[in-house]
């Protein structure tokens, strides 16, 4: 590689950090190309991005962002994951970590909070923005259905009556 390509692999890694809120930093030893394509596949799906970087790269790409404290984890085989989803990288990784050894979370930082393994774990525990939504519009949706409930039983029941004396009236 050389000195333009790493300088425009900097760049691209600099711009997806300033945007990301949240970035796991993962040793990565032995994944086949199969799983690190699996992965990366998983973390599109959720709205994440799985990267292999090199460590001087990452550091240099990590100047200027408010993730320039997690420099220290870059050593070794070293893998990235970030999203603008607080929760969907961290819920990507430590699933794909549990299942397959050759991928260990090292750390990383949730805006300038900086999270160790056991921080990772517990926010990939969390619900994802995505299901937060819809635990939303369900707890508005439910008193909405129970007030039309509500409103439109007298009005059955009017109706109702009213069949009542009709058919009453038929008969007599």
């Amino acid at each position: 590689m050389n000195r333009t390509q790493k300088e425009e692999k900097v760049a691209a890694l600099h711009e997806s950090l300033k945007e990301a809120v949240l970035v796991i930093v993962a040793h990565q030893n032995g994944l086949s190309v199969g799983e690190s394509t699996d992965l990366r596949r998983r973390m599109y799906q959720a709205g994440a991005n799985f990267r292999v970087t090199k460590n001087r790269l990452a550091r240099i790409a990590l100047k200027g962002t408010r993730f320039e404290g997690l420099d220290d984890l870059f050593t070794g085989p070293t893998a990235v994951a970030f999203s603008e989803d607080p929760v969907a990288a961290a819920k990507v990784a430590v699933e794909f970590a549990k299942k397959n050894d050759k991928l260990t979370i090292v750390g990383g930082s949730l805006g300038d909070q900086k999270l160790d393994i056991a921080g990772v774990e517990a926010l990939a525990k969390l619900p994802s923005l995505d299901e937060l939504r819809g635990r939303l519009v369900g707890m508005i949706q439910t008193p909405a259905t129970r007030i039309a409930g509500v409103v439109q039983a007298p009005a059955g029941q009017l109706a109702r009556v009213f069949g009542a004396y009709a058919r009453k009236d038929e008969a007599a």
